[in-house]
């Protein structure tokens, strides 16, 4: 009777992985890209903030595997996500959306801090996950970027959160260009934080 050889511990792991097949390629491939992408708050915080006497934190959001990556995801079918050629972020989608957020709060009066103003109490938390920050191809007729967030805001000492929404906007492509891409991510972005940003001064009563 023979028996089939056994495998090191070490290497079960690397194949379980090799066998399901990668959803998003790790490292780069290719030629690098020619420049950086980013997006920004259109909005400016206010030179005064905090006239709302609203104190929050902006959590990093969390991010589905697709998107824990500097390149920019393209949905090409129900199944399948591929990269854009040339497209490369110059930092996670996670902390450039966790920025833009901020900065459009601030904008509206909120005094956003951070982790390391410790003496200092929010009044609430702002997390959630940033399901979607991609190009969407699926209608080769309608190509448009997708930004999908969903918040979850909550009070300090508190168990159950103040209040939690899905919020989702769509922008058209002129092409699928990684300048063009970026920039329509951006206006996306730009909406839905003055959205989140309304929703977020009356969940909390401002």
């Amino acid at each position: 009777m023979r028996t089939a050889p056994l495998l090191p511990l070490g290497l079960l792991p690397v194949l379980l992985v090799a066998g399901c097949g990668p959803l998003v390629q790790i490292g780069a491939s290719g030629p690098p890209a020619e420049s950086l992408l980013i997006v920004e708050a259109s909005a400016r915080p206010q030179a005064t903030p905090n006239s709302l006497g609203m104190t929050l934190t902006v959590e990093l959001p969390q991010l589905p595997s697709m998107l824990q990556s500097l390149r920019l995801p393209v949905r090409v079918s129900d199944t399948e996500v591929r990269y854009l050629a040339q497209a490369s972020w110059a930092e996670t989608p996670s902390r450039q959306f966790q920025r833009l957020l901020s900065d459009t709060l601030a904008a509206r009066g909120m005094a956003i801090l951070d982790r390391s103003q410790a003496s200092n109490r929010p009044v609430a938390s702002l997390s959630g996950t940033l399901r979607d920050f991609t190009l969407d191809v699926r209608d080769p007729l309608q190509p448009q970027v997708i930004v999908r967030y969903d918040a979850q805001l909550a009070r300090p000492g508190q168990r159950e959160p103040v209040a939690l929404r899905r919020f989702e906007m769509t922008e058209p492509v002129a092409s699928q260009s990684p300048p063009e891409v970026a920039a329509a991510l951006g206006r996306a972005a730009n909406r839905l934080a003055a959205e989140l940003a309304d929703w977020t001064g009356t969940s909390l009563g401002s």
